[in-house]
């Protein structure tokens, strides 16, 4: 039975304090959380493609697939169900139990995500969980998304609130949330974290992790992107992140968000095998499989397995990532059945 209590009521100044403890103790307390909510061994393991790569319109200054940009993507169109399905195939097979599409929209027109229903229907017929992130959603087009079976949206804050005009021009802070509420809603589980190593201070990273925690509901699953900063954006030649901070900023979420999915995302490919041994101590237990994400690199399949067998961890299956998530969050729920986790 968990008993530790679900928080949304985080202050900037206490998130800061968790920042703040000395890195043993920071670790030390974050892993006897998670083993209270988690199997420690267990890691799930989603793939990520991209449907519909390229041509955006948004300026979000990390992102190679923003058309402005001169990054060397090249725009292409949705991909056909047939295409995804076998590249869905491919996921299991390597062992992933989410499957998570991509596409580089602003917001999907609603024959757009007529299509996309397509793609959910599909690859739900293998087993696997699915996940989107499509952009921008209006209620509708939510509604439609889980009408057709989609477990999971994707819909990053990236930052912290004061700090998100310094990446982003073209979709406002409340945009984001607004998503989420669209997505909450309709009943899907969301999938949301954000993106480290921009040029924030550390006090912006305590922001970013209080914005996630202090939403009305936990996102399920919380992805911590390392940016990794490519050619022809305007992020390229940013001083890397310090590792051990990318360390903190994983234990200090596995704090703020016990019963979530704490994903290691975008950057990976740049950590070596000891920094990642220790965000899986930290609380991570989530990784995306699979030699892309998006447009950038990723650990190949061979490697995270040699890894997993390292450091005795197995991937969580599908039947046991929805029971645990469905376990988690019924026994964290309050005495008064809101789920604030405040005492009855």
């Amino acid at each position: 039975m968990v008993d530790a209590a679900i928080r949304h009521d985080w202050t900037r100044a206490e998130v800061a304090a968790l920042f703040a403890l000395p890195f043993n103790e920071l670790l030390h307390r974050a892993h006897a959380l998670h083993r209270r909510y988690h199997d420690p061994n267990a890691v799930q393991v989603s793939t990520l493609l991209s449907i519909k790569t390229g041509g955006c319109p948004e300026d979000c200054s990390y992102c190679p697939q923003a058309a402005r940009y001169d990054t060397g993507v090249q725009a292409q169109k949705l991909m056909s169900v047939e295409d995804v399905l076998e590249r869905a195939q491919a996921a299991k097979a390597a062992g992933a139990s989410r499957f998570c599409m991509g596409a580089a929209w602003r917001g999907p027109k609603d024959r757009d995500v007529a299509k996309v229903v397509e793609l959910v229907r599909a690859v739900k017929s293998l087993g696997l969980e699915t996940c989107a992130t499509l952009g921008m959603l209006s209620g509708a087009q939510a509604d439609q998304l889980k009408a057709a079976g989609l477990d999971y949206y994707n819909h990053n804050l990236d930052t912290a609130p004061e700090f998100y005009g310094e990446v982003i021009h073209t979709r406002q802070y409340q945009q984001r949330l607004d998503t989420l509420g669209h997505v909450r809603a309709a009943g899907m589980k969301t999938c949301c974290g954000g993106i480290v190593g921009m040029g924030e201070s550390r006090d912006q990273r305590a922001g970013l992790l209080q914005a996630l925690a202090t939403l009305p509901e936990h996102p399920q699953s919380v992805p911590i992107n390392q940016l990794v900063p490519v050619e022809g954006t305007p992020l390229h030649g940013t001083a890397a992140l310090d590792p051990f901070e990318f360390v903190r900023t994983i234990a200090v979420a596995r704090l703020l968000m016990p019963a979530s999915m704490v994903r290691l995302s975008a950057g990976r490919q740049q950590m070596d095998d000891a920094v990642q041994a220790l965000c899986f101590f930290a609380g991570a237990n989530s990784i995306f499989h699979g030699e892309k994400l998006l447009t950038t690199d990723n650990p190949d399949v061979a490697h995270d397995r040699a890894l997993f067998a390292r450091l005795d961890l197995h991937p969580l299956a599908v039947e046991e990532a929805g029971t645990v998530h469905a376990d988690l969050m019924q026994t964290s729920r309050c005495g008064h059945g809101c789920g604030c986790g405040a005492a009855a």
